[in-house]
């Protein structure tokens, strides 16, 4: 029998056929990085009621039983709505994007949006019965912490963490934690493995994106 730790779930997180109702929930916060900015005027309450509308919004795709097509059009949504994905997609790149032209981020953005909403959404309707409840929020730094617990059907409660700020000007997640391993380097591995097979072009990562998930 296999063992599934975290650190095994992380490692095998972008196989398909090895996808668990965790690392579906640890991702549906999409993507993670690392706090780039002062929280500003975002206050612990405003960080807690976020996650609360963010993970009410998960737990309704999950109960809802739509379509496959559906659940990925919902969870783009969700995505579009909660998380800063300008922030989560210089992270993943990370040094090419520097040299990435103001298109070439802005394609590479919202291609990273759609293969999250894809990759991710579309099992949704395997894990009914789960839901994430927010316990509590406290400010860390320039930003702040959110601290929740995912229930699922025949596993243990486990803690899922998100860190929320308004650096970019609204109030969003910009990075997630699950028993206490931060996921940013799971995307950031495999986008970058998909960066070197394109021979590091980024439009190429672009379009690579486009058909993947």
């Amino acid at each position: 029998m296999i063992i599934l730790t975290p650190t095994r779930i992380l490692m095998q997180i972008s196989t398909d056929t090895f996808l668990t109702r965790r690392s579906i929930l640890a991702l549906s916060g999409a993507a993670v990085v690392a706090a780039t900015g002062p929280a500003f005027a975002l206050t612990t309450p405003e960080a807690k009621v976020l996650v609360g509308r963010l993970v009410g919004e998960i737990n309704g795709i999950i109960a809802s039983n739509k379509s496959e097509a559906a659940m990925i059009r919902d969870f783009d949504g969700v995505l579009n709505r909660y998380a800063d994905m300008p922030i989560i997609a210089r992270s993943i790149l990370g040094v090419p994007w520097r040299g990435a032209s103001a298109a070439e981020r802005r394609d590479f953005t919202r291609a990273l949006q759609g293969y999250l909403a894809r990759k991710y959404g579309k099992q949704f309707r395997r894990f009914s019965g789960g839901e994430i409840e927010v316990l509590s929020a406290r400010p860390v730094r320039s930003f702040f912490e959110v601290r929740s617990m995912a229930q699922l059907p025949g596993e243990a409660p486990f803690e899922v963490v998100f860190l929320v700020s308004n650096g970019s000007g609204r109030d969003l997640f910009f990075n997630m934690i699950i028993e206490g391993i931060n996921l940013r380097t799971t995307e950031n591995t495999e986008i970058n493995a998909l960066l070197d097979r394109n021979g590091g072009s980024v439009a190429r990562l672009t379009q690579a994106l486009g058909q993947l998930g």
